[in-house]
């Protein structure tokens, strides 16, 4: 990279790289590809990962890496999950995961088979003074054959298709970890195994049988990541942990073991109390819906409405908390009356006939606001209309 690229990026930041592409003719000292694939990065990392960004001569790669990397908070917490002596990344990518995690061990080794991303990583590491990561360029399941034993083995297999879609079945993934396990194993007392927040977890424990943990991971409410730990053995129980990462590095955890969901007692109701909870999206996708009732002592709606009530405020709830205003039916006449009470409010629907959209157009309610309306199904079947506002 010659000065006048350099100088070109950094003067051009917050500019629209489709616009800069028009005009290279204008610059031709500088290299515009290479220009326009940093200025993208940068633009892209300002919010996922602000370490890359804050850092001066950080490189990026195409597009679809950066797509596919972690973000910094989500990579933050896999390294607290980690630590030892040796650690070795099969599927280094951009390297951010690799990143974080190397501060807990002495030496690290990052693997990828991409020759470019292998140049980005030593270039990144080295700037960022991660002098304790080896790069090596190959295979994963070449290096994994021949590596010596590690304290932990990280791997986070493509979940895309040869046709580009996303993919949900363990075999479906590249590497498939579920035909590596044994081998990576017995190459590594423990191994993390990072995947899609669509995988189905209960399938994935199936093929994996060895897993002693499963963290679903959260940002800001949407989930982005499921964790599998493997140990040696298989466990009796399993533990789950459902994690949602906050602003301000605040976190909301709610933690069960995996046989818990089905002797866990939950009584449901057809009154709505003053406090009304909706779960994050992590406990969403644990499926702990009568543990998370019977931990807090909570009501649930109805089987299939994942909403809870109390006439308490319990600040540890993992999710949302409101304040109820007012319970309405689902009449015409009231549902003439709350469009007339209500000119806007955000709509929410669980375990009810129609969708929101379909909601909205019936009460003629536009969105937005500080109230929240939502429509469900309590024990008895009735359909109702729950308004209330944000707590917390």
């Amino acid at each position: 990279m010659n000065k006048e690229t350099r100088q070109f990026i950094a003067e051009n930041i917050e500019a629209d790289i489709h616009q800069l592409a028009f005009q290279a003719a204008r610059y031709p000292m500088v290299n515009m590809p290479l220009a326009i694939c940093q200025i993208n990065g940068k633009q892209k990392v300002r919010s996922k990962i602000p370490l890359f960004f804050n850092t001066e001569d950080i490189l990026y790669p195409v597009q679809l890496s950066l797509e596919q990397s972690s973000s910094e908070s989500t990579a933050k917490y896999k390294s607290t999950l980690c630590e030892g002596n040796s650690l070795t990344d099969l599927t280094g990518g951009f390297g951010v995961d690799c990143c974080f995690m190397s501060d807990g061990f002495k030496h690290v080794t990052y693997v990828e088979r991409q020759k470019e991303l292998c140049e980005l990583a030593t270039h990144n590491f080295k700037v960022l003074g991660k002098n304790q990561i080896e790069v090596i360029h190959t295979e994963t399941e070449m290096y994994l054959s021949g590596m010596t034993h590690v304290d932990w083995i990280f791997v986070d297999p493509a979940r895309r298709s040869s046709s580009g879609k996303k993919v949900v079945l363990l075999s479906d993934c590249e590497p498939d970890v579920a035909a590596l396990s044994n081998e990576l194993l017995a190459k590594a007392t423990k191994v993390m195994i990072k995947l899609s927040p669509m995988m189905d977890i209960t399938a994935a424990i199936r093929e994996l049988d060895t897993t002693s943990e499963v963290h679903i991971i959260s940002v800001d409410n949407e989930c982005k990541e499921v964790l599998l730990i493997l140990n040696q053995s298989a466990p009796q129980n399993i533990r789950i942990k459902a994690v949602n990462l906050l602003k301000n590095e605040k976190i909301q955890l709610f933690e069960f073991h995996l046989n818990e969901e089905a002797s866990a007692g939950v009584t449901y109701t057809q009154e709505i109390e003053k406090y009304l909870y909706e779960p994050n999206a992590s406990l969403m996708k644990s499926g702990a819906f009568k543990t998370v009732s019977q931990y807090f002592g909570i009501h649930k709606l109805h089987s299939n409405t994942n909403l809870y009530t109390s006439s308490e405020l319990l600040l540890q709830f993992p999710g949302r908390i409101f304040e109820t205003v007012k319970t309405w039916g689902n009449s015409k006449v009231e549902h003439k009356e709350l469009a007339l009470h209500l000119p806007k409010a955000n709509i929410a629907t669980r375990n009810y006939p129609i969708s929101v959209d379909e909601l909205r157009k019936k009460l003629k309610i536009k969105e937005g606001g500080d109230t929240y309306l939502f429509a469900c199904t309590l024990a008895n079947e009735q359909k109702i209309i729950v308004e209330c506002r944000k707590c917390f």
